[in-house]
């Protein structure tokens, strides 16, 4: 186990070395950091590079696991009564859980927090039943998404504008570290019972399903509360002047982030343990494998939340108002697609999902020919959001071409 974090640590190195060097480069040229700033930054890079390699670790032992066995035996079962159920319970479950939906639910404070996570949390559960649905009665995933998608914009049309970038950003939490190593495995599982040739192709398109439900879920709860003024919270930042208060920060920090973590993996770690005791499904060393996967995975985020959120995000405030001021911030395109080109390298659910689409496909999709797609495209769509910022271009003109686009190829 420890050549397997040794490894893991090493892969985490490789993915979050450039966006060190780029920030440094910057901090150089033309956004220098205040000295407090950088030496938050300098941990934080520590800390993520640590924390990923646990969470990867932890999500390959625990959750990847969990997940396949959960997806078998309910379709095992043949009841598709009880595959609609446990698929609507894990996606609330697992979306509860995400990290990343507390911090966008903080920033929207047009619509109370509780009730902002229990809709996108709902709308994953529809949609994660659904797509597991899917699989059983072997539906086409194009002609779903090309149905739901139309829906999605036609529900745009009753919101306000401000509320379509919200509701768009609720679907991005089903591609967090919780969410993507959960559904994608539960698919794995689904498609393992089916003999037939096409079994292991429809095990993809869980997390894009997923995605589709809290964008609706959210547009409905903007048309039904009657939303108008959507503004997004910035989080003002603490500046830091000297080492201790650099120890400070990450004292307060580990503390918050270990709770977070801790009650956002309760709900997955009772769901195990009911699953056990009702299905016998693992051994006692794969049990006692599982929980240790459970503390590599607490560890790991906890580790890699406090180094983003502690470390990483004054260096982000600071960098995108300095670059803000030079020349109109038409700088902020170039870097702001270069960054966007290196961060997916960096994020934990991305090395979950490219090694288990390669597993899954023989090989026949690599992890690093998905993970250099996925690079360009997010690469692309920062360039474009920067763009859209600087002119004040309507976010539909984009979302529209963006999904057509990407529903032609499916």
């Amino acid at each position: 186990m420890t050549n397997a974090l040794r490894d893991k640590i090493i892969e985490s190195l490789t993915s979050i070395l450039p966006i060190a060097l780029i920030v440094i480069a910057l901090s150089i040229t033309f956004t220098p950091l205040s000295t407090g700033t950088f030496a938050l930054f300098t941990v934080g890079v520590v800390l993520l590079i640590i924390g990923m390699g646990c969470f990867t670790l932890g999500a390959d032992m625990s959750m990847l696991v969990i997940g396949e066995k959960v997806g078998s035996t309910i379709t095992h079962s043949r009841k598709i009564w009880l595959i609609a159920l446990i698929s609507f319970v894990i996606g609330i479950i697992v979306t509860v859980a995400e990290p990343d939906l507390q911090i966008l639910a903080e920033q929207v404070s047009a619509v109370n927090n509780y009730l902002f996570i229990l809709t996108v949390a709902v709308g994953v559960g529809v949609f994660l039943m659904i797509a597991m649905l899917r699989i059983v009665f072997r539906i086409k995933l194009s002609y779903i998404m090309i149905v739901f998608y139309a829906a999605a914009f036609i529900l745009s049309i009753f919101v306000p504008h401000d509320f379509w970038a919200v509701s768009f950003d609720a679907g991005g939490v089903t591609t967090g570290p919780m969410t993507v190593p959960f559904i994608m495995s539960l698919g794995v599982g689904v498609a393992s019972i089916r003999s037939d040739k096409k079994g292991q192709d429809d095990s993809f398109g869980l997390v894009a399903l997923s995605s589709v439900g809290p964008i609706i879920a959210v547009l409905v709860l903007g048309i039904v509360f009657n939303v108008s003024d959507v503004p997004y919270e910035m989080t003002v930042v603490e500046e830091v002047v000297n080492t201790q208060g650099v120890l400070f920060c990450y004292l307060h920090g580990f503390g918050k982030y270990a709770l977070e973590v801790l009650i956002a993996i309760s709900p997955i770690l009772i769901f195990f343990l009911l699953f056990q005791l009702s299905t016998r499904a693992f051994r006692k060393r794969q049990i006692v494998r599982i929980l240790f996967g459970f503390l590599y995975t607490v560890v790991g985020l906890m580790l890699f939340l406090t180094g983003a959120n502690v470390g990483f995000m004054p260096v982000g405030m600071e960098i995108g108002q300095s670059l803000a001021d030079l020349w109109g911030g038409w700088l902020l395109i170039p870097v702001g697609m270069l960054i966007g080109y290196y961060i997916v390298k960096a994020e934990p659910a991305v090395a979950v999902l490219t090694k288990q689409v390669e597993e899954v496909s023989n090989g026949s999709i690599s992890q690093r020919a998905m993970g250099l797609a996925m690079s360009i495209g997010v690469c692309v769509s920062v360039g474009l959001a920067m763009v859209r910022v600087l002119t004040g271009l309507n976010i539909f003109w984009l979302l529209i071409p963006g999904y057509a686009i990407s529903l032609g190829l499916t």
